[in-house]
């Protein structure tokens, strides 16, 4: 019974890691007006048949704060590469010179600032909920073990370091949410 409260608590704080690494993942693609090559991630072109991500078919780099250069392995893509960043819609417009794909970002307005910063907080808040469903979740496992003959002092020990580590994953999710709220409303 005492390893099946073990797992519990682990199996708790791996699904609340999966939710900070989440909310991470789902940051990097919020633009804050620099340029990051991970603004083109998830983009896919037709390489000879084959839908290929777009890192594996070109060169990806940002020659400064406000520029995303896409340079073809093969001259031939170009095309490919330029219509694929148009149908992704992510807000730029590519600019092909025959040999590079250059993408320029524009400054944000203050509105829009405080729309993307809007649109941090609530990911903030929906990774504070699946971390709080994953609190839940394990103490409802602790009862259940509990029923089944777990002790109660281990039950109630459990369920403590079950909410520390709610406590802490709380706690991390608000240091990266701020970070990235300091981002984008840096000038």
């Amino acid at each position: 019974m005492e390893e099946e409260a073990i797992f519990c608590v682990d199996m708790t704080q791996e699904k609340m890691e999966k939710a900070i690494r989440h909310l991470e993942d789902e940051l990097v693609h919020v633009r804050a007006g620099k340029a990051t090559p991970s603004i083109l991630d998830g983009i896919t072109v037709d390489y000879y048949g084959a839908v290929t991500p777009l890192a594996q078919v070109s060169n990806i780099g940002t020659p400064d704060a406000k520029t995303i250069v896409v340079q073809p392995w093969e001259k031939t893509m170009l095309a490919v590469i330029e219509k694929a960043i148009l149908y992704a819609n992510i807000g730029l417009t590519p600019m092909n010179n025959g040999e590079i794909i250059r993408l320029n970002i524009p400054p944000l307005t203050e509105e829009r600032r405080r729309d993307l910063v809007k649109q941090v907080k609530v990911m903030g808040e929906n990774t504070k909920v699946s971390i709080r469903n994953a609190r839940r979740e394990a103490n409802e496992e602790l009862k259940k073990l509990q029923k089944a003959g777990l002790p109660e002092d281990l039950e109630i020990e459990s369920q403590e370091k079950v909410q520390l580590l709610t406590d802490e994953y709380i706690r991390k999710t608000d240091v990266i949410v701020t970070g990235k709220e300091k981002d984008i409303m840096t000038v």
